[in-house]
């Protein structure tokens, strides 16, 4: 009796404890793939050029550009993403992201800028129902030449359990309607703990675009980090890519740089917009001291008589209740003359970002 007691309670325990071990065992490989699998891109000098141009900018002359941040084109008003405390982590389908890609499209076309600048355009990302938007893009943009790369390849998050993220490739994309001689990828500082499996890798890419009369104007496309512990990896990536900026217009060439800070470019957005961002690493104020001797100039687009945010917090579908920020802007060098700049008022309809443009002309 006591025999079978024993042998009852061992099965009862192995009933348990296998199952136990099974999960735990997937658990720890799925770490080991991750932490295996995380990889950073790196430096790449030399982009490729698709569809090259031969024209150039002149002096003197009014220049629209647009700047936008597509989030993978999943961002349609309803969407909330989990990272920022929604529920939704793909796109509904590949469907909804070519309508997304068709929205953005024909905004592009009523804008008409010469110099577009697009972050987070997804390839073979599951997140995105596997569209290659850039492809999209480059077929829908035929006017445009263009440079692609990549800001992060990740492995497969596994999460949501229900409808996991997965596996994600995405970039930042600049398009040109003059023509661009070379561009690279320069490859961003990035978090060294276990925080860097959420903010993945950042980079910027440099574009050369010769102007009448010799110059050069160097176009910076960015996308900085956002999920970090502290928000200070943000400032040094801000401090590599103002150094290298500054290099360029110390050489007399004119220098852009546009995309997504991940910083209040206002100071006080929440202040402006009626909602408080504190608790948020990537809404604190833009450090304008690092500007300091650099030459270069952060123009925050901005309308007081009209205020529109860059961008809402993802943490459900689009409210007026929701935290807004302007995050997304523009860097110069002295030997550009702004005109205008402001944000698009597209009520967010294709992306948790507006798009925000800028008019300049290049110096003679």
């Amino acid at each position: 009796m006591e025999t079978k007691t024993r042998s009852k309670k061992k099965t009862i325990l192995l009933s348990i404890f296998i199952p136990l071990g099974l999960i735990l065992a997937l658990v720890l490989g799925y770490l080991a793939y991750v932490l295996i699998a995380y990889h950073r891109v790196g430096d790449q000098p030399e982009l490729e050029i698709v569809n090259p141009k031969t024209e150039s900018p002149a002096t003197a002359t009014e220049y629209k550009l647009l700047s936008y941040n597509i989030g993978f084109c999943a961002y349609t008003p309803d969407f909330g993403f989990f990272m920022d405390g929604g529920k939704g982590s793909r796109a509904k389908s590949a469907a909804a992201v070519r309508e997304v890609i068709d929205g953005i499209v024909a905004l592009v076309n009523t804008e008409n800028p010469d110099l577009l600048l697009l972050q987070e355009v997804d390839k073979r990302s599951q997140r995105a129902c596997k569209v290659d938007e850039a492809a999209a893009f480059d077929a829908a943009l035929p006017a445009y030449t263009s440079v692609y790369a990549i800001n992060w390849d990740s492995p497969y998050l596994f999460f949501p359990f229900v409808k996991p993220h997965g596996a994600a490739l995405t970039g930042i994309k600049t398009y040109s309607r003059f023509g661009i001689a070379a561009a690279s990828r320069v490859e961003l500082p990035v978090e060294k703990s276990l925080m860097k499996l959420v903010d993945l890798d950042r980079c910027y890419t440099v574009s050369r675009v010769p102007v009448e009369g010799g110059k050069t104007l160097v176009l910076y496309n960015f996308h900085l980090s956002a999920y970090t512990s502290d928000g200070k990896i943000a400032v040094e990536q801000l401090e590599l890519m103002l150094a290298d900026m500054k290099r360029e217009a110390d050489a007399g060439n004119y220098v852009i740089g546009a995309g997504d800070f991940n910083k209040d470019l206002l100071g006080n957005s929440g202040e402006i917009f009626g909602v408080s961002g504190e608790e948020y690493t990537w809404a604190q104020p833009f450090p304008t001291e690092l500007l300091e001797g650099t030459g270069i100039t952060l123009v925050a687009p901005y309308d007081p008589s009209n205020p529109v945010a860059s961008c809402r917090n993802a943490d459900g579908p689009y409210n007026p209740d929701q935290f807004r920020i302007t995050i997304d802007g523009f860097l110069v060098s002295g030997n550009v003359t702004v005109t205008s700049s402001r944000v698009v008022d597209t009520e967010f309809a294709y992306s948790d970002h507006n798009p925000v443009e800028m008019t300049f002309s290049l110096n003679p």
